[in-house]
């Protein structure tokens, strides 16, 4: 039995394959060739070749890795592992935020400036 992906989209195209030679001959004959999907996409006749540019809008909208989700759900790994269940919620979400988001600068007086705004627990005495 033949699996058949995205066959509602295609409204039943069964010529998907000689549509697709035709827009083949096209791209032979350009003199600069799409870089990626979306160029293609943009290329495509919507007219003139339905099928071949509903695969374009699906394989536009594809992801093309999990990797960022993959590395997010590593570092949470990572810290709570490191930490263990001491750690509040809030705390975490921090720690997890600064850890994704590695490229950006941030500064010992930007975090003195923001410790600075809370009240403390416990009194200072000098």
């Amino acid at each position: 039995m033949e699996t058949v992906f995205y066959e509602e989209d295609l409204n039943g195209n069964n010529s998907i394959i000689e549509e697709f030679q035709l827009w083949q001959r096209k791209l032979k004959k350009l003199e600069i060739k799409p870089k990626n999907s979306i160029d293609a996409l943009k290329l495509c006749n919507a007219d003139i070749y339905p099928g071949v540019n509903k695969l374009f809008q699906i394989l536009s909208t594809l992801p093309i890795s999990t990797a960022s989700n993959e590395r997010t759900f590593s570092s949470l790994k990572r810290i709570k592992t490191y930490l263990r269940n001491t750690i509040s919620e809030k705390r975490l979400n921090g720690l997890a935020m600064l850890n994704i988001h590695r490229d950006l600068e941030i500064t010992v007086d930007e975090v003195i400036e923001e410790l600075a705004k809370k009240s403390r627990r416990l009194e200072f005495i000098l």
